[in-house]
């Protein structure tokens, strides 16, 4: 069901897409519109398995995790068929992500570089050609997850065989996040623009169940020059089992003088809980020319992460520490902040377990008669008792 509403909210897209190409033959468009359905086919927070966005291009509105160090490399090979003027036929590059997180949890930093080697071919009378080498890309961004959706655990549900194996609707709502970046100008003189541009995105998933996952990203790139870009990216991921998983991916990016669509498909190989293993193939419909990409990688992280917990005693309650009190002499400002923050210290403490805090109550020693007798007088009632016997003894 969930997938027959995907294809009619496309199909629209797609038609007005191909409306625009008159010249594009039938062949092309049953396949634009066959990958365009299948696409709607990666996995979120620190997770005790790598979590990579290769080998796809989009990207998964989840962060690494705080204290978690990842690289996500590979090596690209990009090729056309037909040589027009000023283009680039063939293209062999590498390209690193590095991704981290520090304060938050839902909070990402990442690195994208790109360096690869152009041919370049200007057509005229003798067809020449000449090979360039260096940056193409390098960004940076940050990614914060807004809303993550929160899904029910069946597999303890045992009352009954429908509800345990009916769809949660909840999959349908996708966790959010925004995306912000900053292209630099660092690039080699073909790729250069205006300046520095930025970039901006919404970045969505669904995990429809335990091995089916789609994700879809919407950019606005370069924002503010001549080349300003708009793209959507819809990945659909399945997992065969807890080492292999393929994907379905199509990328349809718009501007002012061209519109490219492509189709990926590729499969990934999980080694260890930290080292994944890629490769993938695609192919890039631009106007006349087509592209052919494939591409091999790997990601692997550096795991420094601490998660968060609570100390509870045996009745499951939260054990509050309470701090010591400094001895160092504050300011008048540093008092002024402590008398207000007293009222909110005490609701705190007082609210903590839900009921009052015990009062204790200090209970006297109670001692028998001839005990206290014995007690009474100190050292000067033994000296009269040792006179007294003294005396006895005499009589």
């Amino acid at each position: 069901m969930l997938f027959l509403l995907y294809v009619c909210v496309y199909q629209q897209k797609a038609s007005a897409l191909l409306t625009n190409y008159p010249k594009m033959n039938m062949n092309k468009k049953i396949l634009f519109f066959f990958f365009t359905c299948c696409s709607y086919f990666l996995n979120a927070q620190y997770t005790n398995v790598i979590n990579s966005n290769r080998p796809g291009f989009s990207e998964s509105p989840y962060s690494v995790g705080t204290n978690i160090y990842q690289i996500e490399t590979g090596f690209f090979y990009n090729s056309s068929k037909i040589v027009r003027t000023f283009t680039i036929p063939k293209s062999f590059g590498y390209n690193i992500v590095f991704r981290t997180s520090f304060f938050n949890e839902r909070l990402e930093f990442n690195t994208n570089l790109t360096l690869q080697k152009d041919k370049v071919a200007f057509k005229n009378v003798f067809t020449s050609d000449y090979s360039i080498s260096g940056l193409s890309g390098l960004s940076f961004g940050a990614k914060y997850l807004i809303f993550q959706q929160e899904y029910e655990d069946k597999s303890k549900e045992i009352r009954s065989w429908k509800r345990r194996h009916a769809f949660d609707w909840k999959r349908a709502i996708p966790s959010v996040a925004v995306y912000l970046g900053i292209n630099t100008n660092l690039v080699n003189d073909i790729y250069k623009l205006e300046g520095l541009t930025p970039k901006f995105g919404v970045l969505l998933q669904n995990n429809l169940s335990k091995k089916l996952n789609i994700i879809t990203n919407i950019f606005y790139d370069n924002i503010g020059s001549s080349y300003s870009e708009m793209s959507y990216i819809i990945t659909g991921t399945y997992a065969y089992n807890e080492k292999w998983s393929t994907f379905l991916e199509h990328k349809g990016s718009y501007n002012k003088y061209q519109t490219n669509n492509n189709f990926g498909t590729g499969i990934a190989y999980l080694s260890s809980r930290h080292f994944q293993i890629d490769a993938s193939t695609r192919l890039n419909f631009n106007g006349k020319t087509t592209e052919f990409y494939t591409g091999f990688g790997f990601s692997f992280r550096l795991d420094r992460h601490v998660p968060a917990f609570d100390l509870l005693d045996e009745k499951g309650n939260i054990i509050v520490e309470d701090k010591p009190v400094s001895t160092k002499k504050k300011t008048f400002f540093g008092r002024l902040l402590d008398f207000f923050k007293f009222k909110k210290k005490n609701k705190d403490k007082e609210n903590t377990f839900g009921r009052k805090k015990p009062v204790r109550k200090r209970i006297k020693a109670t001692t028998t008669k001839k005990n206290s007798k014995k007690k009474k007088g100190g050292f000067f009632s033994f000296l009269k008792r040792k006179k007294k016997d003294d005396t006895k003894n005499e009589n």
